[in-house]
Order: structure tokens, then C-alpha cells, then sequence
């Protein structure tokens, strides 16, 4: 099957499972605690029940959980997100503006955390219970045990507080005005203190799970032919050992991508970045349930896709797997 075909039928299954995760959504933040409705009465100084009964009225709220379902589902076949009480705008407005800044995020994250750990990985199969290895494993249990949200508070108080070096919050230096290349490295010097927090637990998995498969390959048969043919050791580990490896990492990346969307509310809350993360935040603490749902939707789809085009890798590092 050709490529673009297995894409297109990939994403025509991805229909009804993404259906499905859109009823689940919505079906799990209707029977969460709240009322958005007691929210918006309170900010405006008027909660008498007639004012409250008018605002359930307005947005749908006072029809039967089944009723609200079929028109949410309805609105989503019509690409309509749905209206977010609180930022009195449309869901797919605020998503759209808020996704740039979280792709940014992510895509930095993912590739420092993919090169770091891989780079790790080789060295420490390499070097396998020599002073390197055990210098990387202990690295790697720091890693793991490090709460990303305290390591991006130290980080803050250390570049930030008392070095100066790095901005603290946001995406850039709004009252700058910079333009052009200028502020793509204001945004790249925002970015790095977030990224590198983020990055922090995927490089020590990535980095194991490197290691294990580096390990794993060098036992294969057609790496002992390549040593007794007297290739050298670089040889065999770049050329020969280290393309099979890769397959395991490229596997990893998307089964974390929905854990690395949850890191990133996280982070995005430290450090005041103004991405999805932070905006699910806002929308949880506000009970805006429509934005919420917007959100877990938006990023339930980004995952689903992101795997499809992963599979599509899978192809080019390893001829032998033919997509079906």
C-alpha cells in the first residue's frame, strides 16, 4: 500500500475513535464538582436564582445532560468548538491562539530530550559497566526523581533570580517590540529554562531505553558478522547498531506525547507560558467546561495524528516493516 493511502485510511479509523473520546470528555467534566454558571453570577455581583436560570438559558445549560450531548456532538461535526462563558469568545479561537506557544514547547522538548537521551543512550552501551555507564544510570535516577515543578522553581530562582541570565516567565519581552531575529532569540531565551525542565525526565528515559536496545542489537547476528569481517567498533555502533535502535525511541515519542501534554501544564503554569497547558489550567479553575473540552479534544487529535506520521518513520529507518 502506498504511503499517502495507509495515511488517508489511518486518519478515516481515527474518526470514531476520536467520536468516542469526545462523548467520554464530555460525558467525565459534566460529572466533575462545579457550575460555571455560579461562577459567572458571582464575578458578576448578581446571583440571585432569576439571573442564574437566565444564564443556564442562554448557553444551553438548563437542557438534560443527553440533549447538551447531542448538540455538543453536533457542533463538532460542523467543526464548532463550542463558546468559552469566560473568555466570552469562540473555543476554536482561543485554541488556535494559544497552540503555537505549546507546539513550540513541545517540539523543542521532544527534540532535546530525543538527541540528549540518544546521545546518552550510545555512550553508556558503549561503556557498559565502566565508569561512564555508571556515571550516566546515576544520572538518570536523579532525573527521575527530580519533581519537575521544583527543579523549574530552583531553575527560576538560580538564572533567573540570582544570575540574571535567563527571563523567569512568559513567552517574550512584550514591552520590547522586538521584530524579526531579534525576537526569535527573546522567544528562544524564554524558552530555554521551560524546555530544559521539561526535558529533564524524558532524557533519562530516553536514554535507558537507548542503552537497552543499543544493548540488545550488539547480540544480533549480523553485528558479530560485521566484527569478524573487522570492522571497527564506531563502525558497527553508528552504521549498523544504532538505526535498529532507534526504532524503540521512535515508538516511546508517541506513546508520551499525551504524557508530555500533561507536563506541560505544569510548566506552563511555572513559568508562565502561555500555551494550551496553562489555558486547560485557567479553564479547570474557572469551571469553563467548553474550553476544557475544546482543549482535550484538540489534543486527543494532535496524538492520534502524530502517530499516524510516526508509523510513517518507521518505514524509512527500517525498510523490512511494510505498512499495510
Amino acid at each position: 500500500m502506498k504511503i499517502h493511502l495507509y495515511v488517508l485510511n489511518r486518519l478515516v479509523q481515527a474518526v470514531p475513535i476520536i467520536i468516542g473520546i469526545a462523548i467520554l470528555n464530555f460525558i467525565l467534566i459534566n460529572l466533575a464538582p462545579g457550575d460555571a454558571v455560579e461562577i459567572l453570577a458571582g464575578e458578576a455581583g448578581a446571583a440571585n436564582p432569576e439571573y442564574m436560570e437566565d444564564l443556564r438559558a442562554k448557553y444551553g445549560l438548563d437542557q438534560p445532560l443527553y440533549v447538551q450531548l447531542v448538540y455538543y456532538l453536533k457542533n463538532l461535526l460542523q467543526l464548532d468548538l463550542g463558546f468559552s462563558f469566560r473568555h466570552n469568545t469562540d473555543v476554536s479561537a482561543l485554541v488556535l491562539e494559544r497552540m503555537p506557544a505549546t507546539m513550540i514547547l513541545m517540539g523543542a522538548t521532544i527534540a532535546l530530550s530525543f538527541i540528549l537521551g540518544t546521545i546518552l543512550g550510545v555512550v553508556a552501551a558503549k561503556n557498559v559497566f565502566k565508569l561512564k555507564d555508571r556515571l550516566i544510570s546515576v544520572f538518570i535516577l536523579v532525573a527521575y526523581s527530580i519533581p519537575l515543578f521544583w527543579l523549574g522553581l530552583m531553575l527560576i530562582v538560580l538564572f533567573s533570580v540570582k544570575l540574571g541570565w535567563l527571563p523567569s516567565s512568559g513567552m517574550e519581552s512584550i514591552t520590547a517590540n522586538h521584530e524579526g531575529i531579534e525576537r526569535a532569540i527573546d522567544i528562544t531565551m524564554h524558552l530555554i529554562l521551560p524546555t530544559v525542565t521539561l526535558s529533564l525526565f524524558y532524557v533519562a528515559v530516553y536514554t535507558r531505553l537507548m542503552r537497552a536496545s543499543m544493548l540488545e542489537v550488539y547480540n544480533q547476528d549480523y553485528v558479530r558478522a560485521a566484527r569478524a569481517r573487522g570492522l571497527s567498533e564506531n563502525v558497527i555502533a553508528f552504521k549498523h547498531v544504532l538505526r535498529n535502535a532507534m526504532l524503540p525511541m521512535v515508538t516511546m515519542v508517541g506513546m508520551q506525547l499525551g504524557s508530555l501534554l500533561g507536563g506541560s501544564l505544569i510548566i506552563e503554569t511555572v513559568f508562565a507560558w502561555p500555551g494550551l497547558g496553562r489555558l486547560a489550567f485557567d479553564a479547570i479553575t474557572q469551571r469553563d467546561f467548553n474550553l476544557l473540552m475544546g482543549i482535550l479534544l484538540f489534543s486527543s487529535i494532535f496524538v492520534v495524528v502524530l502517530n499516524i506520521l510516526l508509523d510513517v518513520v518507521y518505514t524509512f529507518l527500517d525498510p523490512r516493516i511494510e505498512i499495510r
